[in-house]
């Protein structure tokens, strides 16, 4: 028996698969959130440099997703691949550095836990297939991007853009919608936003929502199609209005303090994406439209 037999002949052995894929890809997106807004930023002056001929900074040692090896942050100890195992080795060590004895974030394992979560939930909802391996990539990705919104208040383009076409081309072969629904999804997707944007400037001078959310909204409608477009907006505006109060009740800021809307639209789309019809049909019956 293939592995690929196997896999759709034993389900769970499939979802088990994928929570140990979303552990480990989890541990990933933890280096990933850190260190892609510090390499963007160095880039970025790199560039702004070069552009105003300002003599180039001096050569830093490399940055990237491989190098430096991962290290705490306080006493700059090298974490070992044994003090590294997602989840084990954070209860194993008791949440605290094996060198120096601070604290660990509990976020790191609670990363973890939700990538693997939301990995073994996606294989759970369509079985083994390309719409299972499509959507875990998807998941991935908008659980990366929400913590570094967060954060940052950034959405970036190396993340966003390369999911959008990612969504197109799946859908040239219709994995979940029709390469003309997800064309106008993409499309509409950010022109809802962009008006909104322009319409809040016009009538108070100030700009509302940055432009990474116009593009990570057409990155869903090129997933989705443009049908799920208004139940994500529904969504992400509800939680947005709900969670951001609690926010700024908890931080105690004022309200012109800015909010990531980020979040709230990659867990609106990814619910829209996963259980969109279903809420649909369910709000027509109830309104009595079925």
């Amino acid at each position: 028996m293939s592995l690929t037999e196997a896999m759709t002949l034993y389900p769970l052995a499939f979802v088990t698969a994928a929570l140990v894929l979303g552990l480990l890809v989890g541990s990933f997106l933890n280096v990933l959130v850190w260190r892609l807004p510090k390499m963007l930023e160095r880039d970025w002056r790199a560039q702004a440099h070069e552009v105003l001929g300002l003599p180039p900074e001096p050569v830093a040692a490399p940055y990237n997703l491989l190098l430096p090896h991962s290290q705490c942050p306080h006493c700059a100890q090298p974490i070992r691949p044994w003090q590294n195992i997602p989840l084990l080795s954070y209860l194993w060590l008791r949440g605290r550095c094996a060198h120096c004895r601070t604290a660990i974030s509990p976020r790191y394992p609670l990363t973890e836990l939700a990538c693997g979560l939301i990995s073994a939930y996606v294989a759970w909802h369509f079985g083994f297939g390309w719409p299972a391996g499509l959507l875990l990539i998807l998941s991935w990705g908008l659980l990366a991007m929400s913590l570094i919104d967060a954060d940052h208040q950034l959405l970036p383009d190396v993340l966003v853009l390369p999911l959008l076409w990612l969504g197109l081309i799946a859908n040239s072969f219709e994995v979940l919608a029709s390469l003309e629904d997800a064309l106008w999804g993409a499309v509409l997707g950010y022109l809802c936003l962009w008006s909104v944007f322009w319409l809040f400037k016009l009538l108070t001078g100030k700009d509302g929502m940055g432009h990474g959310d116009f593009k990570l909204l057409a990155m869903l409608g090129a997933w989705g199609g443009w049908q799920i477009l208004p139940l994500t907006l529904l969504l992400s505006s509800l939680v947005g209005a709900i969670l951001g109060t609690v926010m700024l009740r908890l931080n105690r800021a004022n309200t012109s303090t800015p909010i990531p809307f980020g979040p709230f639209l990659a867990i609106a789309g990814w619910i829209a994406l996963l259980w969109g019809g279903q809420m649909t049909d369910f709000y027509l019956q109830f309104v009595g439209f079925q």
